[in-house]
């Protein structure tokens, strides 16, 4: 099990460590089911007390919330707001008109314009970031084409899922997987969009996720375990072995733990 490249298997936080084991997928669209790709490429490897989670682009494209770019007509209004946006190597953003249109679609024209307004203020005070606060998730979820975009999506802009606390909680009782997470993720930060069970503590999965261990490029690695450290480093020779290879595993260590326990026994007499 190999974390994808430029990233770790195992990050610490709050003092407790954890493993992040991407899952490389085919390319999910619209005519996958998020029940079917969860239980094709999650289940076989999947433990109790994991926690799943999943890029937002994953569950909006299932849901059918990816926009051919030839089929949107941009506005002049997205057209000039689009060429202040702040431009990052992590994705385009709303910095298209394709994208800034949907988000004048997605969010409404007055809402984007106060949001805009906002950032022009923040930007005064030198601070980034206050035009999503305003906007809000729906806005910040928007993606467009990149160079490293996998076809056909390379023509697409993607929205943010539809009700992603729902999705998350409909998910958990389709598949049996109790703990799961919709995510946002690029190498600058994230968000979480819906989870599972209240349980989860957002701001947890953040510290645990925060250098997107899904990859920001051409890894195809929409879905992601989180497993405690102590869990994986004694299941890892299990995980990507077949049935078989995993039972045998399992009976060879069933076996070394009752001669160990025979042997401390002798030393104990």
């Amino acid at each position: 099990m190999q974390p994808n490249e430029g990233k770790s298997l195992q990050i610490e936080a709050d003092g407790e460590y954890y493993n992040r084991i991407p899952i490389k997928t085919h390319i999910i669209t619209d005519s996958d089911t998020l029940e079917d790709v969860l239980e094709t490429y999650v289940k076989p490897v999947y433990t109790d007390g994991d926690i799943v989670f999943m890029s937002e682009k994953a569950v909006s494209c299932v849901q059918k919330r990816a926009v051919k770019m030839v089929d949107i007509r941009p506005r002049p209004l997205a057209v000039f707001l689009s060429r202040f946006v702040y431009k990052t190597p992590y994705g385009i953003g709303l910095g298209i008109p394709e994208t800034m249109e949907m988000a004048l679609v997605e969010c409404g024209t007055l809402r984007i314009l106060f949001a805009a307004f906002i950032s022009i203020i923040g930007k005064l005070f030198g601070r980034r970031g206050w035009f999503y606060i305003i906007a809000g998730d729906k806005a910040r979820s928007i993606d467009g084409p990149c160079s490293y975009t996998l076809p056909p999506y390379n023509e697409y802009v993607v929205l943010g899922p539809r009700d992603p606390e729902k999705t998350a909680r409909e998910v958990a009782q389709k598949t049996g997987i109790p703990l799961f997470a919709i995510v946002d993720l690029n190498d600058l930060g994230g968000n979480i969009l819906g989870v599972s069970d209240s349980s989860l503590d957002t701001k947890r999965l953040l510290q645990i996720l925060r250098d997107n261990p899904l990859g920001q490029t051409s890894e195809q690695t929409p879905i992601g375990i989180i497993r405690r450290a102590e869990a994986i480093e004694s299941e890892s020779a299990d995980v990507d072995a077949t049935p078989g290879e995993a039972m045998q595993a399992t009976e060879e260590r069933n076996a070394s733990g009752e001669e160990t326990s025979q042997t401390n026994e002798d030393e104990t007499v």
